[in-house]
């Protein structure tokens, strides 16, 4: 390994997309039971199996305005159907569609020198629209949200809406390894920024913060449990997750936090996830696989927390 790939902002990054990888096949299975059922333990990168028995992909719609609104393409004809997988045609081990994003989000700053929210929207665009480039048949609210308003002709920094799903931090750990090296409040204004272009609701900007003071902390060499606790307690308590620890995960994110989207639970489950498992990587991300809901985008979290903390062992690298 070079000296990139080494450091714990890298480590980060790599985690957040194999916490997403390892729960691609059972993302949105509510009913854990189906999960065990159809899968066992998610302890592996697997295939999705068709059909999906939570998918409520039946219940959403998207119709493009135009060409610059046609970001399902060949995918269109599966939406308002029952059982189809969200991810039908990904491979055992490929990222979901946000994590995709992360991974040119990285490559862009990368190739750039730097983060600049324009070009960032042009490549977003520009990948969104490219006929093949993602094969997930599923696209977030956001997703459609932003396309709606750009086929009206729009301008890309108001297209974003205020979207409260934690979907909005998979490219957090992708640009904070991108721009390894920024101090601290210019890292946080330009995390805020990025994020704000799609996700500008309030909660979801305080989570993308916490995450990255987070992963500042741990970088630095402080344990996940101080940072924690120096960092998110606005979110989880400390206290509360040690009394929780002999519960089994699907009580803690079933019952105390629902394991859906929406930032303001799914926040806490993924840093009481990080808390429990702090020092075992593999294990956290299991976990998170196998508390199902919406497990690929708390592995922004909990994969990019864990990995800076505990490295990202050779069988989970893609």
């Amino acid at each position: 390994m070079n000296e990139e790939t080494s450091s714990r902002w890298h480590q980060a990054y790599l985690g957040s997309l194999a916490a997403d990888a390892l729960a691609m096949p059972v993302h949105w299975y509510y009913d854990t039971a189906a999960l065990r059922r159809d899968y066992g333990v998610v302890d592996r990168f697997l295939e999705p199996k068709s059909p999906h028995p939570g998918s409520i992909l039946w219940r959403s719609e998207y119709h493009a305005l135009n060409e610059k609104g046609d970001i399902l393409r060949e995918q269109a004809q599966y939406w308002g159907q029952r059982g189809i997988h969200y991810h039908q045609f990904l491979k055992a081990g490929e990222n979901t569609l946000n994590f995709r994003l992360a991974s040119e989000l990285f490559a862009l700053v990368r190739e750039r020198g730097g983060y600049d929210a324009d070009a960032w929207l042009d490549r977003y665009i520009a990948r969104m629209l490219e006929v093949g480039w993602h094969r997930d048949t599923y696209v977030e609210e956001y997703h459609r949200a932003f396309f709606t308003r750009y086929a009206q002709g729009k301008k890309p920094r108001k297209c974003g809406i205020s979207d409260e799903h934690i979907g909005g931090l998979a490219t957090v750990p992708a640009l904070c390894a991108a721009l390894e090296g920024t101090d601290l409040p210019e890292l946080r204004k330009i995390v805020k920024e990025h994020v704000g272009l799609t996700h500008a609701h309030a909660n979801v900007l305080r989570a993308a913060d916490t995450l990255v003071r987070l992963l500042w902390k741990v970088s630095e060499g402080t344990s996940l449990h101080e940072a924690i606790r120096a960092e998110a307690g606005d979110w989880i308590s400390g206290n509360k997750s040690n009394s929780w620890l002999h519960q089994p995960d699907e009580h803690v994110i079933g019952s105390r936090f629902s394991p859906a989207c929406y930032i303001a639970d799914a926040m806490p489950a993924s840093l009481y996830l990080v808390w429990k498992y702090s020092g075992d990587f593999a294990a956290g991300i299991i976990a998170n696989a196998m508390v199902g809901g919406d497990n690929c985008h708390r592995g922004a979290v909990v994969g990019s927390l864990l990995a800076a903390a505990n490295g990202v062992p050779e069988r989970f690298r893609l």
